[in-house]
């Protein structure tokens, strides 16, 4: 079966965007693996209206991505803040990598305006896609595709499992 032969109704990729793949949920994750964390605070520094980020703050809790912690400032009612869970840190390549081919083709002429760093020796980090043999880095040259467990083949229509 090749990749035109594939059902892409359970692709991942496409299940992935159908939770982040939207401008405001991937900077809204950007803030969080910036330590921003409040409500108040992503709308601010995102320049985001109130019902579009609780509308994706909602999502991102759904989606077991984000979870709201209760916090009580004195003499204030009780507010939630969000913070990354497993399945949001796991985002962290993402993120990473977007911001690395950002900074590639679309900085400014003196580089990008924020950095990844390692916490122990403080040079900067890189995604990279490697072999899981012999940890070589590869391009889309040196990979190659084939049907996963859960491939379906599309029907004479086009779309969806026979």
């Amino acid at each position: 079966m090749d990749w035109l032969e594939v059902d892409t109704s359970n692709c991942s990729v496409q299940r992935t965007l159908d939770i982040v793949g939207d401008r405001w949920s991937l900077l809204i994750l950007r803030e969080a693996f910036n330590g921003v964390r409040r409500f108040d605070d992503i709308a601010q520094h995102l320049r985001i209206s109130q019902s579009v980020l609780a509308r994706r703050l909602r999502g991102l809790v759904d989606a077991s991505i984000l979870e709201r912690s209760a916090y009580r400032g004195a003499g204030t009612r009780t507010r939630y803040e969000y913070r990354l869970t497993e399945r949001g840190m796991a985002l962290f390549p993402v993120i990473t990598g977007l911001m690395q081919w950002g900074d590639r083709y679309l900085a400014d002429e003196q580089g990008g305006s924020w950095n990844v760093h390692h916490r122990e020796c403080g040079r900067p980090v890189e995604v990279v896609v490697r072999c899981t043999a012999d940890l070589e880095p590869l391009d889309p040259l040196h990979t190659r595709t084939s049907p996963g467990p859960s491939a379906r083949p599309v029907n004479a229509h086009g779309n969806g499992a026979i």
